[in-house]
């Protein structure tokens, strides 16, 4: 599976000890969703993200969402799940700060992480955990997954690992938004040159 090289980061759920797992029932879905949910199912099984899985501890529904270009996304129901492992005080940035550090800048380039959060593999411990049942089955994320406590944390610090001595200087990010600035245009080409070469190397 491509993303993150794992030596970089990868998502852990420190479920408390004594949790009790909770497995939903399979949820109904109108007729007309169901080919639609098994094709992105498909798309996911394979791009690699997500294989099955037998006998899981915990389990989540699926919640499908309907996308602008009419396509479903298959979003996972992880309430349960999170209220199991405890919040992740790593430190965000401050989006108005962030702004305040391009002031002065003549150039600027705005970047957003493709499908960021699947860059990011789970811990192998824990990924099973992620378990969720679909009509065609029961699979498990080996990336980590849109809407687990703690994945802004996880891919703030990845980042932040990544381009460790670029931050502040040409380099500001906020999750998976990078912003690349140069204090001269004439620089700029150079800045992003090295920002994707590192980039590269991970």
């Amino acid at each position: 599976m491509p993303g993150l090289n794992p030596k970089v980061v990868v998502h852990c759920l420190v479920v408390k000890m004594g949790t009790r797992p909770i497995k939903w029932g399979h949820r109904r879905f109108q007729p007309e969703l169901v080919p639609s949910i098994e094709d992105e199912v498909n798309r996911l099984i394979d791009v690699g993200f997500i294989p099955e899985v037998l006998f899981p501890t915990w389990l989540s529904n699926i919640v499908p969402v309907r996308k602008k270009n009419e396509q479903i996304r298959v979003c996972l129901d992880l309430t349960n799940l999170n209220h199991a492992f405890p919040k992740d005080d790593f430190l965000l940035p401050i989006p108005k700060l962030m702004i305040d550090a391009t002031t002065g800048h003549e150039a600027l380039t705005f970047m957003d992480g493709s499908s960021g959060y699947y860059q990011t593999r789970m811990a192998p411990t824990d990924k099973e955990l992620t378990a969720f049942i679909t009509p065609k089955g029961v699979y498990y994320y080996k990336a980590m997954q849109f809407g687990l406590k703690n994945a802004r944390e996880t891919y703030q610090r990845a980042i932040q690992n990544i381009f460790d001595n670029m931050l502040h200087k040409n380099v500001e990010c906020y999750v998976d938004d990078l912003v690349v600035k140069s204090l001269k245009r004439v620089n700029h080409p150079q800045d992003l040159r090295v920002v994707f070469e590192r980039l590269r190397r991970y």
